[in-house]
């Protein structure tokens, strides 16, 4: 039976980085909203009706996105309810095509807010240091504080993501501890005898 894994933790974190060690096929939310934003059309019609002021090029460019949601807080949602229905056919596509797999790994930010998440899907939280997300966030090309600020606001508490969760990753970002973990885990995942 084919086991699905949720991926929980801070914007940061290493989210994805952890869901790849898992060496089965991973559905990546952030890499579909991109080849959306590349590729259909029919979300940036959508996206320029609601947001006329902002959306103008196609493909959509994020910088026009990240405006719109630095002007007005309310913008973001108004993104994430044309993005997300989108996503959840494509997560549904993903699931379908393997269901055969034992296990896949589903790597999207808003899994719990946008209730993505299955009952029967086995979370795991990723837990790091604030001071190592902020120095690797900072990293990042189109780093804009305020724009992260806005996204965490969306986002359940880390806290109760936390404690939805059957297992937790401390990620220090070095590659062999989260292998390990990872391992472990796994093991734990395939081995588990119906537990009632």
């Amino acid at each position: 039976m084919l086991k699905i894994i949720g991926i929980l933790g801070d914007i940061g974190s290493g989210k994805s980085f952890v869901a790849k060690q898992f060496g089965y096929p991973v559905f990546n939310a952030d890499q579909e909203v991109n080849k959306l934003y590349k590729k259909d059309r029919s979300c940036f019609l959508k996206l320029k009706k609601k947001l006329p002021k902002f959306i103008k090029s196609y493909p959509i460019n994020k910088t026009e996105l990240s405006n719109a949601i630095l002007e007005n807080k309310k913008n973001l949602k108004k993104i994430v309810n044309i993005v997300h229905p989108i996503v959840r056919k494509k997560m549904n596509i993903f699931v379908k095509k393997n269901k055969n797999k034992k296990m896949i790994v589903l790597d999207i930010p808003l899994l719990i807010e946008n209730k993505l998440n299955s009952k029967k899907n086995i979370l795991i939280f990723v837990d790091a240091k604030k001071k190592d997300i902020n120095e690797r966030l900072k990293k990042r090309i189109n780093y804009n504080r305020k724009l992260i600020e806005n996204f965490r606001k969306i986002q359940k508490p880390l806290y109760k993501k936390k404690k939805l969760s059957t297992y937790i990753i401390k990620n220090n970002f070095k590659l062999s501890t989260v292998k390990k973990k990872v391992k472990l885990i796994k093991f734990e995942i395939i081995n588990e005898r119906n537990r009632t």
